[in-house]
């Protein structure tokens, strides 16, 4: 399926506005937290079957009281419920525009880089004597492989 070729401009204004807009998405949401890779790995996952239990024991805990101990914070699983129903369309919202940035950045990169690419063999073609030659080297190294490194030989194979 062919790509559609993208012919567009961002002006720094524009840039600047949607930087600002960013910033703030981070200032409103000041609460939010960086996990690494373990935290993420160790942390139960709330999915869509996950969100209805999740709902079920809040209502079952809230019209049940009795049976949870003293240490059980209801009002903080409370908040935490109604912290990810609304956080959860931003996250769809976010996922999405992320996802068409990303895409567009790949799509006009692979543009560029197609570009450079015929320049490159516009210029080795008929560019040779006409003070390109350096230029035309310089550009050459981004496809120079770099030699592998042997592999060391065991020390029981020369014996």
């Amino acid at each position: 399926m062919p790509i559609t070729p993208i012919s567009a401009a961002l002006t720094q204004s524009d840039r600047d506005a949607v930087m600002a807009a960013v910033a703030t998405i981070k200032a409103k949401l000041s609460f939010l937290i960086d996990l690494t890779a373990d935290e993420r790995k160790a942390l139960p996952k709330m999915g869509d079957k996950s969100r209805a239990f999740v709902s079920k024991a809040l209502e079952v805990a809230t019209q049940n009281p009795d049976f949870l101990p003293r240490s059980f914070d209801l009002d903080e699983m409370r908040k935490d419920v109604q912290l990810f129903e609304a956080l959860f369309p931003l996250l769809m919202s976010l996922t999405q525009l992320q996802e068409l940035v990303d895409d567009t950045c790949l799509a006009v990169g692979s543009e560029a880089y197609a570009s450079a690419l015929q320049v490159y063999n516009y210029a080795k073609a008929s560019g040779q004597g006409s003070g390109l030659d350096s230029v035309i080297g310089e550009m050459g190294q981004r496809f120079v492989k770099k030699p592998r490194k042997p592999k060391a030989q065991s020390a029981s194979a020369g014996a």
